[in-house]
């Protein structure tokens, strides 16, 4: 196994890069949302989509003040989980601290033979790769800047930026899984 990072000592960089800061988020769930009491209220039926700051979307919005972007695209089942179904209500919030989030279904993914690993990408220099175990749980990130590695994720988000579909629009879109 590569040397893994916890998150917690690389989440400077979310400050600290200088263009943009792009994810593909390829799960159908993560153990963190599961343990949130957010999470737990969006099980009980409660709208989370406009929650209150938080400080990932405070650090959103001073960035983009700043110039930056955060950008990410989600792939999403068909019928999407109920992790996905969180995410897509949760990332309301997101996007209105100033983060482009965009979707895209598994089957397309696939067809775009995306990788199926979650990363944030920094400036197009330094791949953040998550590690998780087999319930969704973190880890933790192998810091990379081998150019191969960095110019297949660079090659992956334009693929996938150029089909992915705003939230707003996705959510429409979406069927009720039944």
């Amino acid at each position: 196994m590569p040397e893994l990072t916890p998150f917690s000592e690389a989440a400077h960089l979310f400050r600290e890069f200088q263009y943009t800061a792009w994810r593909l988020e390829t799960r159908g769930g993560y153990a963190s949302d599961r343990e949130s009491p957010k999470w737990r209220r969006f099980v009980a039926g409660e709208d989370i989509t406009n929650d209150p700051p938080n400080a990932w979307r405070e650090n959103v919005a001073t960035q983009v003040g700043r110039g930056k972007r955060f950008e990410r695209v989600r792939v999403v089942d068909d019928p999407p989980t109920e992790g996905q179904l969180f995410l897509l209500a949760s990332g309301v919030g997101n996007v209105a601290a100033g983060e482009d989030i965009r979707n895209i279904s598994r089957a397309d993914a696939r067809r775009l033979d995306l990788p199926e690993h979650d990363f944030w990408l920094f400036d197009s220099r330094l791949l953040m790769k998550f590690v998780f175990d087999d319930d969704d749980r973190t880890l933790g990130v192998e810091l990379i800047d081998a150019q191969a590695e960095v110019l297949a994720a660079c090659q992956a988000r334009d693929a996938a930026w150029h089909h992915a579909v705003r939230t707003e629009e996705f959510t429409r879109r979406v069927r009720s899984p039944a």
